[in-house]
């Protein structure tokens, strides 16, 4: 027993906690699912700050008119139609894990060279597109890669393990639009070192996850020509399954009229009618996103929906009558309310989409096939900002904001009549 008398002479030795235990730990904490989700979640919260500076940075700052900013936005967006297959091509050749953190790494350059940009004041709208090219480059090779690698992480549970990782997606990208809202008052220069940040852990957390080998046959033949026949095959593996070649065409409609929407329209939208700053960017573009965490969370709760396409279809169907709604209002607190609605819709939409490609694609061309995926629709998205953008200064913000939802609400109708997608169930 202790008394009081040997109190004094009693030592406390606490336990020296060498870098060998250290590691141990985060080897136990850190399972493959965690470090694909620290690697996706850094991304995705960079993207959330890019897409608020960049539209910040071309529309309020630079005032560019809105078929420049469709320009802009379309060199960002350009190079997923030259690259995304060559991307998905390489990830089933080298292995995702390798292709994904490399790619990821190399775009920590993009968001520094822009912070030397902003503090030397040389911000020009060539600058800009120059730092878009870029970024929609290294995107085109990391997101078919990263995608390539969701199915051996997810121990068999596909679309919960897309719901979960749908849901951190756009809940790190709202603490990206909040961060980067802050940029009109404490500099663009620190939300974008910030950025580079960001994307410097997310590549190592890639590098960190276990070595699969490639499931693609290695071929002996030249290496542009392997990776066009790989890219032939991922696309014919596509165009012969009705499940996934409907969800690519409802892919590319959601490309050129909801992408096209969110990335130009709306910001000019905002300039125009409301005089909007960098924080009311941030805002719309936080609720929309809030939308959809806010669902995808519901979809976690409720576990599997059998009948994704028909849950998809629903989802466009509706997303675009809450899109047509925002063109006619003038408030701006019931703008973002519909700009919320039509998030929530989205984040139905863009589970289960990649869902069903998640499970109808084949082991051995998934990089592949996640790459037609993405690349119907980030590949339509160029047509979608030029049109959209040239729409905007023809018409105006209001009016080309309803033609994009009341198209898209035709093409749902059209898609739940004439294509299995309505019955279709993985």
């Amino acid at each position: 027993s202790v008394t009081a008398g040997n109190l004094s002479a009693i030592t406390f030795k606490p336990r020296a906690v060498n870098e060998s235990d250290l590691l141990e730990f985060v080897r136990k904490k850190m399972t493959p699912l965690r470090y694909y989700l620290l690697g996706t979640g850094t991304w995705f919260a960079s993207y959330g700050i890019q897409g608020v500076i960049f539209a910040w940075l071309i529309t309020l700052v630079l005032r560019e008119t809105p078929s420049m900013v469709g320009v802009a936005q379309t060199a960002m967006l350009l190079p997923a139609m030259l690259f995304m297959l060559i991307g998905g091509a390489l990830a089933d050749r080298w292995g995702g894990r390798i292709v994904a953190a490399r790619a990821q790494a190399l775009a920590v350059l993009p968001p520094l060279i822009l912070v030397y940009v902003l503090i030397t004041d040389r911000l020009s709208i060539e600058i800009m597109i120059g730092y878009a090219a870029a970024i929609g480059v290294l995107n085109a090779f990391v997101t078919p890669a990263r995608d390539s690698l969701l199915n051996t992480v997810a121990s068999g549970r596909i679309q919960r393990t897309v719901v979960q990782v749908t849901l951190l997606q756009f809940t790190v990208q709202m603490l990206g639009f909040a961060l980067a809202g802050t940029a009109a008052y404490i500099g663009g220069e620190w939300i974008v070192l910030t950025q580079a940040l960001l994307l410097a852990i997310g590549a190592w957390a890639l590098y960190r996850l276990p070595r699969i080998p490639p499931v693609a046959k290695p071929r002996t033949d030249v290496f542009i020509s392997s990776i066009w026949h790989s890219i032939s095959e991922g696309s014919r593996t596509v165009m012969r399954s009705p499940g996934m070649r409907t969800v690519a065409i409802t892919n590319v409609a959601m490309g050129i009229f909801f992408m096209g929407s969110y990335i130009v329209t709306i910001p000019l939208h905002i300039r125009e009618i409301y005089d909007g700053t960098s924080a009311d960017l941030a805002i719309v573009n936080g609720l929309n996103s809030l939308g959809l965490v806010l669902v995808i969370f519901t979809l976690l709760k409720r576990g599997d929906i059998k009948r994704q396409g028909r849950a998809l279809l629903i989802a466009h169907g509706l997303g675009a009558i809450f899109l047509g709604c925002a063109s006619a209002v003038s408030q701006f607190p019931l703008f973002g309310l519909f700009l919320f609605c039509w998030g929530a819709c989205g984040g139905v939409a863009m589970s289960m989409s990649r869902t069903v490609m998640q499970e109808l694609a084949p082991e051995d061309q998934r990089g592949r096939v996640m790459g037609f995926f993405s690349f119907s629709f980030m590949g339509a998205g160029p047509v979608g900002a030029l049109g959209l953008g040239f729409l905007v200064e023809q018409l105006g913000s209001s009016a080309t904001i309803a033609i994009a939802g009341i198209a898209m609400l035709a093409i749902a109708i059209l898609m739940s009549v004439w294509t299995p997608l309505w019955k279709l169930s993985t």
